[in-house]
């Protein structure tokens, strides 16, 4: 059983929380294919990872947490972005406007012809930023491959990203059961993602939509003209589809969102939805 949970909001849709619930529900293992810190708005994640010198966020770390063994959150998050603000200066490598990025860091599948970390780890840093003090004095960035204009920069996601976030669907769809959490308001973070039921969580409702028909609607998005992205976002997708059940969601305070057998109580009757549309 392969279930996918995605955010009707752009931020604090509440995905996570609503992810660590299912994988407690279901005893699946989480998977955050992609993810990213701002050192300004993340600061105390991004320095709890920095000082161990690893890069990840508190998302992977909470599906890690969740998640049946002792996966670490690099294996369940194999790329994983570190942002940082630029105001004032307009659009940066990636188009993104008042906010640079620093550097990548992707958990490779196999031996890569760039330097690795004893982890399996290839860091791809900008050329055109200087990092934060502390990502250079803990990160592995001497290593780092360094691209300084997005041609090079797509070279690097097409030889060493994708290859990664491959390797993850791989892994994904040969369990026997997987929770598998988006990022922003992107439909789905992996193309290739075959999925039994999904879960567009935002707050206060979950909807829920049978997993072939929200893939189809994805394939139609795609094919359409919305902003000319080459990812599929949520709105554009469930504007075809109608849910199969719309859930109301409690408000759950801190203590009840740190604990996955809490969540998994208070969000049950929208479980009970999306795993009903996945038989």
């Amino acid at each position: 059983m392969k279930l996918l949970v995605a955010g009707g909001a752009r931020v604090d849709a509440g995905k996570t929380t609503f992810s660590v619930g299912l994988c407690h529900e279901t005893s699946a293992t989480g998977y955050k294919p992609r993810a990213g810190n701002d050192y300004w708005f993340d600061q105390d994640d991004y320095r709890t990872a920095v000082e161990q010198g690893r890069l990840y966020g508190k998302d992977a770390k909470r599906l890690a947490d969740a998640s049946p063994g002792d996966p670490e959150p690099e294996d369940l998050n194999p790329v994983h972005r570190l942002w940082l603000p630029t105001p004032g200066e307009g659009k940066g490598l990636l188009g993104q406007d008042e906010r640079a990025f620093v550097c990548d860091r992707v958990r490779v599948a196999e031996a890569s012809s760039l330097p690795t970390t004893a982890a399996g780890d290839v860091y791809v840093a900008n050329g055109q930023r200087e990092p934060p003090t502390s990502a250079v004095e803990t990160l592995p960035l001497d290593g780092a491959e360094r691209v300084d204009s997005l041609p090079a920069f797509n070279g690097l996601m097409s030889s060493v990203h994708g290859p990664a976030t491959d390797a993850l669907g791989d892994r994904i769809a040969a369990a026997d059961r997987a929770v598998v959490e988006s990022y922003a308001d992107i439909a789905r973070p992996l193309t290739d993602l075959d999925v039994d039921a999904v879960a567009v969580v935002e707050p206060r409702r979950c909807r829920v939509y049978d997993g072939d028909r929200y893939t189809k609607a994805c394939e139609v998005a795609a094919g359409s003209a919305h902003e000319g992205q080459l990812e599929e976002r949520v709105g554009n997708v469930v504007d075809l589809l109608e849910p199969a059940a719309t859930v109301e969601l409690p408000a759950i305070d801190a203590a009840t969102r740190a604990d996955p057998a809490a969540v998994a109580d208070a969000y049950a009757p929208a479980y009970e939805a999306l795993l009903a549309s996945a038989l």
